[in-house]
Order: structure tokens, then sequence, then C-alpha cells
């Protein structure tokens, strides 16, 4: 399955490439790489971005390093919270992260996903940013991991769901970035 969507100036790519079993999401950003890749690494501009739409998010630690870990809590308006964490597995300024992003409790151990049991518990996100004339390319593969067939299947069952979610938080990401332009002018 592939589709592609245009708006704003932008462009998104998504696919869902089934004998890897892993969802591959691209988009444009009207921001130089540098800027992009720190919006994904520093935790202060993490939190200013990463997560749902009407989620605060609050980091608990940072280690940008192989093998390091990135412990946050995501809380709703209503008061609902969740914990994830990515653990770094490669990181290559400004050009590339790989990292293994898991739903957490509050010790940063991997934990199941409350609302969907069967999902992964580990997913290796792979991150690259390729700078075009001012502007990023994103591009980013997420694969389970040491997973069952069970939750291979809903992972794939599960990626309309994973490209909406990601589509909205790249739009928050989209915002900070063009507020971090005009300020910075």
């Amino acid at each position: 399955m592939a589709g592609e969507n245009t708006n704003q100036g932008r462009t998104e790519v998504a696919e869902m490439e089934s004998p890897n079993e892993s969802i591959t999401l691209s988009r444009i950003f009207s921001a130089p790489r540098e800027l992009v890749f720190k919006a994904w690494t520093e935790p202060e501009r993490l939190a200013e971005w990463w997560g749902p739409k009407g989620f605060t998010m609050e980091v608990a630690w940072m280690d940008l390093r192989p093998g390091g870990v990135f412990h946050y809590r995501m809380r709703s308006s209503n008061g609902m919270e969740m914990w994830g964490k990515f653990v770094y597995r490669e990181v290559t300024p400004p050009e590339r992260l790989v990292f293994v992003n898991s739903i957490s409790d509050e010790e940063a151990n991997a934990v199941r996903n409350p609302y969907a049991p069967d999902w992964p518990l580990e997913i290796q996100s792979t991150l690259t940013l390729e700078e075009r004339d001012g502007q990023t390319m994103l591009t980013m593969t997420g694969i389970p991991i040491n997973a069952t067939k069970l939750e291979r299947e809903a992972f794939v069952a599960g990626s309309q769901n994973v490209q909406a979610g990601f589509r909205a938080t790249w739009d928050q990401l989209d915002e900070y970035l063009a507020r971090e332009l005009k300020d910075a002018s």
C-alpha cells in the first residue's frame, strides 16, 4: 500500500512494505537539516512537539549516544499519562538516528500497549534527514523487532493508525520549526 498527499506545499509519502513488515513515512520540512536534527535530539525541543496532539510531553532524561536512552512521559488534558522510551542504536549528526521505541513504565522498562495488547514491545525506527535546498526530507522507517507473528500482524494491521498519528505529530514538528525560524529572523 502506498499513498501520497500534498498539503500546504509539502509532500508526504506513506508506504507499507508487506514483505518487510515495515512502515516508511517521508515528509519535507521547510527548515534546515541541522534544525530538524536538533528538534529530534535536544530534550527541550522534543518536548515542544513530540507525541499525540493535545498531549504535553515531559522529558525524564536523555542520553544521546548509542546505547543511551530518551525516557519521557506524555500527559493528556484529562490527566491520562503514558511513558515511552527510545534506546539509541546510532546517532550520526545531522543525518541519521536509529533507535528502538517502546512504551514503558516510569522506570523505563518496556511494557505492553494498554490499548493494543498485541502491539510489538519494540519498534526499531531509522530516521534519515536529507538536505534539499534549505529544506529537509525526513524519512522514517519503523519495523518490529524481537516480535512474535501475532505482534507483527498487529503492526501491519495498525499501519493506517501509525501513519495518521505521525502525520499529526509531524504537523506539530512543522509548527515548531516555523516558530523557531520566525524567532531566529
